[in-house]
């Protein structure tokens, strides 16, 4: 049986950390579409691609990450949310899962976790 293809959408401004999610992604041996976008407006208008996983960081141009989590929890419910950040204090934990997301990781320790995730939602 062919897995179908997941769309995951990265949202950080770093592109060394885009850059190294993406190739995690890719040797993750999945059959993903990765895109990428470095503002809230920028990922606001790639919502339309519908993706299935988003990578997403707190600290953005602009608005925050939080104000972005909150609009795709209200406008996309079937996808989901991976915060990855550095702000790991419980504070911004817990209002990231009272938002809806699915996961809360520290992007400094935690990023190698993406790829079995990434897996696990391809099955």
């Amino acid at each position: 049986m062919k897995k179908r293809r997941l769309s995951i959408l990265i949202v950080d401004d770093n592109t060394g950390f885009v850059s190294r999610m993406t190739s995690l992604i890719n040797e993750a041996d999945t059959t993903s579409i990765v895109h990428s976008a470095n503002s809230i407006d920028e990922a606001t208008g790639m919502l339309t691609k519908n993706p299935d996983l988003i990578l997403l960081d707190i600290n953005l141009p602009g608005k925050n990450g939080i104000t972005l989590l909150k609009h795709i929890t209200e406008s996309s419910p079937n996808c989901k949310v991976i915060m990855m950040s550095n702000y790991t204090e419980e504070y911004y934990q817990e209002r990231c899962r009272k938002l809806g997301a699915a996961l809360f990781l520290d992007k400094t320790n935690d990023f190698e976790l993406i790829p079995g995730i990434v897996k696990e939602l391809n099955n």
